[in-house]
C-alpha cells in the first residue's frame, strides 16, 4: 500500500509497504529508513516529534559507529607501521590504507555530528570536532537513558582510546580497546532508538 500525505496516516510504526516481515516508520509524508523486525504488537506511542533524532541515531548504528572506530584502528596502525618505523610496511600499502582510514574517520564523525545536532537540538562548535562529537554523543546518550554518570563513560572512552592510540604499536592486546568502545556506543544507542521509537501497531490504519 501507498501512503501519501493526503491521507492523513498519523506518523508511527506500521507494517512495511514493501512485504518484508517487518515494521517501518511512516513519518506522516514518507517511509523513513528505520525498522524493526516483527515482534509483540502492541499499541504505538506518538514518534513524529522525535523522528530527526531516531534517524539521526539510526545512521550512526548503521554507519557511523563502525566507520569512525574501524578508520581510527586504521589509521592508528597504519602510521605504527608506516616506512621508515620499525616494522615498516610498503609505502604504496601504507598511504592506501592511511586513505582509506581517513575516510572511514570523516564518514563516521559526520555521522557523529548530526546525532549530536539532534541531541543537542543546535548545532554546536563541539559537533564539528572529530572524536569530541563521539564524546560529546556518548554523554548526551547515557544521560537521555538516566544510566549510569556520563562523565564516567566519558572519561573510561577516553582512556581505553588514549591508551590505544599512544601504547598500541607496543602493547598489542590494547587492539581491543576500540572494539570495546565501539560496542558500547552499539548498545547504548540501540537502547536509546528503542526507547524513543516505541513500540510498534498491531495494524495499519484504514485510510478513508
Amino acid at each position: 500500500m501507498s501512503l501519501t500525505p493526503s491521507t492523513a496516516i498519523p506518523p508511527g510504526w506500521y507494517p512495511d509497504p514493501s512485504g518484508a516481515r517487518q515494521w517501518r516508520v511512516w513519518t506522516g509524508t514518507n517511509w523513513s529508513e528505520l525498522t524493526r523486525p516483527y515482534g509483540e504488537p502492541v499499541v504505538s506511542t506518538p514518534v513524529a516529534a522525535s523522528l530527526p533524532l531516531i534517524d539521526a541515531l539510526h545512521r550512526l548504528l548503521r554507519y557511523g559507529i563502525v566507520a569512525f572506530f574501524a578508520g581510527l584502528g586504521l589509521v592508528v596502525n597504519v602510521l605504527a607501521h608506516w616506512p621508515g618505523t620499525a616494522k615498516p610496511t610498503p609505502f604504496w600499502f601504507a598511504s592506501t590504507a592511511l586513505e582509506l582510514g581517513i575516510g572511514l574517520l570523516l564518514i563516521g564523525s559526520l555521522c557523529f555530528s548530526f546525532a549530536a545536532r539532534q541531541l543537542e537540538g543546535h548545532w554546536t562548535i563541539e559537533a564539528f570536532l572529530p572524536g569530541i562529537n563521539v564524546l560529546v554523543v556518548s554523554g548526551l546518550v547515557t544521560q537521555r537513558l538516566g544510566g549510569r554518570s556520563p562523565l564516567w563513560r566519558v572519561v573510561t572512552e577516553t582512556i581505553l582510546l588514549a591508551l590505544f592510540i599512544g601504547q598500541s604499536h607496543t602493547a598489542l592486546w590494547l587492539g581491543v580497546a576500540p572494539a570495546l568502545v565501539t560496542l558500547d556506543h552499539m548498545r547504548w544507542t540501540s537502547a536509546l532508538v528503542d526507547r524513543l521509537a516505541g513500540p510498534p501497531v498491531a495494524s495499519l490504519p484504514a485510510v478513508s
